[in-house]
């Protein structure tokens, strides 16, 4: 799996880095065939009435999709919280999903077709 990390308008420390990676990396948990992981941190901009406004963004690439979540918050830890909680809710629906399909796929081929009587005539 690749990881990458980037910063926008705020430094990245090192607290942050290894704070944001040990979250999004827990997501594995719930999903194992992640591909790549995005991160994207940093600040909406300098000039908000309210204080700063940090925002966390994290791009998944799953085989056949590209999961994108961008939550924001008063605090960077916060954010980073909130997308790997959405995250966690969004890669457990698409696990069931498969393993839904994966069961359907499996019923089907376990079903009974009877083979047709050839003594049976038509008319």
């Amino acid at each position: 799996m690749v990881t990458t990390l980037h910063a926008t308008g705020m430094q990245l420390t090192d607290a942050i880095r290894e704070y944001a990676e040990e979250k999004i990396h827990g997501l594995e948990k719930f999903f194992d065939n992640i591909i790549k992981i995005e991160i994207d941190l940093g600040l909406q901009s300098q000039h908000h009435n309210k204080g700063k406004i940090y925002y966390a963004e994290v791009n998944i690439s799953i085989p056949g999709k590209v999961l994108r979540v961008v939550k924001e918050s008063e605090d960077l830890y916060k954010a980073i919280d909130k997308v790997k909680d959405h995250l966690k809710h969004e890669l457990e629906d698409i696990k069931e999903k498969m393993r839904h399909k994966d069961k359907n796929a499996i019923r089907s081929q376990k079903e009974y077709v009877p083979e047709p009587d050839e003594d049976f005539d038509q008319e």
